[in-house]
């Protein structure tokens, strides 16, 4: 092995910061997958969520600083390029009022309400549009949330969103009459629970791939999310790709990558 393919390899575990006994916060994977690691709040603890947001917030910082320093300082990102970790947001999903309370005293970070985030931005984040743009389609307003969770995702990487709510197949006509914003859109996130039909239909009618998100939202045999789930996978409209349950993360981070495919260059052949 040579030096460069040592350097490669052992650099992903000099990023690595330990927090106590609970935690292992990965400050390389935005420089390796271009999309920020983001700390999901549904089963930690305050204490613990804020021990990590400020060693993460205090890397961007530090990181930030010093190259200000050596470039002399720096402009909007672009949306096409996976950035450098001190451009990244420091995030944190699912984030409840109640835990927010123990987490507003920190310096820089804001809260998303809608959509339960937690997010301190970066120093240069990428100017908005310059990724492209994703039409966030949910069935119901009691999708929202995961909507908005997708939506604000989404544009701290530097997305357009077209947000397009309350458009499910049971008033097929609100549907209809979005169509001309959706096809306008360089990616469709559709969000539904109940039976799950709408990424189908709108699938059958746009050129852009979807990314349909199954919520839990449903009566008793929706099986918190499953029937929509399985209706999404077994769509007979083609492009269709699939995140877990109630995933709005997952779904932004889908739409993100393919959306960055557009300014990607072409790879480049091995020797």
């Amino acid at each position: 092995m040579g030096p460069a393919a040592a350097v490669e390899q052992l650099e992903p575990l000099l990023t690595i910061a330990h927090i106590g006994d609970f935690a292992k916060i990965d400050h390389h994977r935005t420089i390796r997958t271009g999309f920020p690691e983001v700390v999901y709040g549904e089963g930690k603890t305050p204490e613990q969520i804020r021990h990590i947001m400020e060693v993460m917030i205090r890397h961007r910082k530090s990181h930030s600083s010093s190259s200000s320093s050596s470039s002399g300082g720096g402009g909007g990102g672009d949306g096409g390029s996976s950035g450098s970790v001190d451009h990244a947001p420091a995030v944190a999903s699912r984030i409840c009022s109640a835990k927010w309370s123990h987490l507003q005293h920190i310096d820089g970070l804001q809260y998303y309400r809608d959509a339960r985030l937690a997010v301190y931005h970066g120093s240069a984040p990428p100017a908005a549009g310059s990724l492209g743009t994703v039409a966030v389609m949910c069935a119901g307003t009691s999708d929202v949330a995961i909507a908005e969770e997708t939506a604000v995702l989404l544009e701290l990487c530097g997305a357009a969103v077209e947000r397009v709510y309350d458009v499910g197949v049971a008033g097929i006509h609100r549907l209809f009459a979005a169509l001309p914003r959706v096809r306008a859109a360089h990616c469709a996130v559709c969000i539904a629970g109940m039976d799950g039909a709408m990424p189908s239909v709108v699938a059958g009618l746009v050129r852009c791939p979807v990314v349909a998100v199954p919520t839990s939202v449903g009566y008793g045999a929706a099986f918190g999310g499953v029937a929509p789930l399985l209706t999404m996978l077994n769509a007979c409209a083609p492009g269709v790709a699939v995140v877990n349950i109630d995933n709005g993360f997952g779904a932004a981070a889908m739409a993100v990558k393919i959306l960055r495919m557009r300014h990607a260059a072409p790879p480049e052949e091995e020797p």
